[in-house]
């Protein structure tokens, strides 16, 4: 164990990035010391809000070459937007290669990339410049996930056999920033976004304890994908109203619900079954995760948004509206749940705790690049179903130059309003 703390920094300042921060209070052995973002604003206030929170110093770097260089970084957490990461990764690579910085490890918000060709280069970047590296993936260090997963595996499988279903889903109102939106910058509509997280946690539930993380094998995949909220004319013009122009839902929409199954085999050639939901039209209290573990003679079942603590607002009681209560949140009246501590139920704190350990002790971590691969692997199998029509048996040749439906045609009009202009 090296004594010194990790000193991160961070690529990215938006809202991932300071969910990030807030969750760095509870792990030991850790400082923020440096950030880049393209927008100065952004970069200095999340400078501050970390020197705020006494876990700098922290400094607000004006390139990232200049915080690479700098020597005062020895992990790097990946948070910036989907279609600048890999241009991240590389910059990483190079520096390492020349021996001009001190960073020997990498953490990469969900999903690793948006295409699988583009997981593989984050993947072969990471082991080419000798870094550690790691998939940050929150649900799974989610603190119900944990304590459900040990008990299932602990108290219920030695009699009664290895779990065979996990479902796994998770809905809100839509994403924070323009890019999000955007097919040809994100990846893809809300399978990209967030059924990253539904098959990786529902994969780590139908996993023993101490198994390889590829110790189940996908051999087949089917969903389907619609648009039901946000093209509808009304929505339409609120995201483009809202995001200045940015997003288009009227003529460029990309997903807002996407369900899909994917068929594993367990190391006995059992069948065992991931059933995830995805939706960016889901308008309740706020954020909803939900998760069920099933097997011969148990289950489990998890929901973020039964909570313990509750408040009711009468109409008499008025606010400006905000997420104070919950992510995601919907309203400021009525009945609504609180997440007490929301980095500790989502997973961040015991995912940073985690990732630090292991990177202080120059140890790979329990989620690496690899299984980002693995992920994206399965999102491009189900938009490739969604596409067809049809089940798509795994492992699929198709899948490596794969870029999904709605994002290849975003860049398309993209490319066309971009060409317009020039004429």
């Amino acid at each position: 164990m090296h004594d010194a703390p990790l000193r991160i920094g961070f690529i990215g300042a938006g809202f991932i990035a300071r969910f990030h921060l807030q969750s760095l209070l509870g792990v030991r052995h850790a400082r923020v010391t440096g950030v880049f973002a393209p927008t100065p604003a952004r970069r200095d206030s999340f400078a501050a809000q970390a020197n705020a929170m006494e876990l700098g110093p922290c400094r607000a770097f004006d390139s990232l070459a200049a915080m690479l260089h700098s020597g005062e970084i020895d992990a790097v957490w990946l948070a910036n937007p989907n279609h600048a990461r890999l241009e991240a990764m590389q910059a990483l690579h190079d520096a390492r290669l020349a021996g001009a910085t001190s960073v020997f490890a990498v953490a990469c918000e969900k999903p690793l990339a948006r295409t699988l060709a583009e997981a593989r280069a984050m993947l072969r970047l990471a082991e080419a410049a000798g870094l550690l590296h790691g998939y940050l993936e929150n649900q799974l260090f989610s603190t119900a996930v944990l304590r459900g997963h040990d008990i299932i595996w602990r108290r219920a499988v030695p009699s009664a056999g290895r779990p065979y279903l996990a479902r796994a889903a998770e809905e809100h109102s839509g994403p924070h920033e323009p890019w999000f939106w955007n097919a040809d910058e994100q990846g893809g509509g809300v399978l990209s976004d967030m059924m990253c997280h539904s098959v990786e946690v529902a994969r780590f539930l139908l996993t023993a304890p101490g198994e390889r993380r590829d110790a189940l094998r996908p051999v087949s995949a089917s969903a389907s994908v619609a648009t039901l909220k946000w093209r509808r004319p009304a929505y339409a013009e609120k995201l483009r109203r809202e995001s200045g122009g940015r997003v288009d839902y009227a003529t460029r929409p990309a997903e807002d619900f996407a369900r899909g199954m994917v068929t594993l085999l367990d190391p006995d050639g059992r069948e065992v079954v991931i059933e995830a939901t995805t939706s960016w039209a889901y308008v309740g209290p706020g954020l909803r995760m939900t998760l069920e573990l099933l097997g011969p003679e148990y289950a489990m079942e998890f929901n973020s948004l039964s909570t313990g603590l509750r408040v009711f607002l009468s109409r008499a009681v008025r606010g400006s509206a905000g997420e104070d209560l919950v992510e995601k949140q919907n309203a400021e009246q009525g009945s609504m749940p609180i997440l007490e501590d929301e980095a500790g139920t989502y997973g961040y704190t015991l995912e940073n705790r985690h990732f630090v350990e292991r990177f202080r002790r120059r140890e790979m971590p329990m989620e690496t690049f690899a299984d980002g691969v693995a992920v994206v692997e399965l999102l491009m199998a189900l938009y490739r179903s969604a596409e067809l029509g049809r089940t798509i048996s795994l492992p699929d040749p198709e899948l490596e130059t794969y870029v999904p439906l709605a994002a290849r045609e975003a860049a398309s009009a993209r490319r066309a309003s971009e060409g317009h202009k020039e004429t």
